[in-house]
C-alpha cells in the first residue's frame, strides 16, 4: 500500500468589488491523499499514522481510493477515526473512487452515513464550494 498527499491551494473567486474583502476570502488548502493498494489489517495502522495527524483545524481531505481494491474492517475504523477528528476540529471529508465491493459494505454496516462519496477527483472539489478555484502549482 502506498499513500500520497497533495494539499491543493484554493481561493474563492473574485466577486468581491472591494480588494480589502476579495483579501479575506483565502480558504485552508484541500488535503488529496491519494492511497494504492489493499487497506486490511496489516496496512490499516500505517495509513492511520500517515494520514490521522493531517485531520487539523478545518482541514478539508480528499481520500482518493479509486486504487483500493480491498478494506477490511480495520480500515473501516480507520476511516471512522478519521471522520471523528475532523468533524471535531470543524473539518470535512469526502471518499472518491469507492469500489463498488468497499460502497457496498460501508452501506451495509452504516458507514455510508458519516461520508461524502464522489466518484471523480473533479467533483470532490466541486462539492466543497462551487466558487473554489484551485491555483496552479
Amino acid at each position: 500500500m502506498t499513500i500520497n498527499i497533495e494539499l491543493l491551494p484554493v481561493t474563492l473567486l473574485n466577486t468581491a468589488v472591494d480588494q480589502d474583502q476579495a483579501d479575506s476570502n483565502t480558504l485552508a488548502p484541500i488535503t488529496v491523499v491519494e492511497i494504492v493498494g489493499d487497506i486490511d489489517t496489516n496496512t490499516a495502522p500505517l495509513a492511520q499514522e500517515r494520514i490521522l495527524p493531517l485531520a487539523q483545524p478545518e482541514t478539508r481531505m480528499i481520500l482518493e481510493m479509486t486504487n483500493v481494491p480491498y478494506m477490511s474492517s480495520a480500515g473501516l475504523r480507520m476511516l471512522l477515526s478519521l471522520y471523528r477528528q475532523l468533524s471535531a476540529k470543524g473539518g470535512q471529508i469526502i471518499l472518491v473512487g469507492l469500489s463498488e465491493e468497499i460502497q457496498d459494505t460501508m452501506s451495509m454496516t452504516g458507514f455510508l452515513d458519516f461520508f461524502q462519496t464522489r466518484n471523480t477527483l473533479d467533483e470532490a472539489l466541486e462539492t466543497f464550494n462551487n466558487k473554489v478555484q484551485v491555483k496552479d502549482t
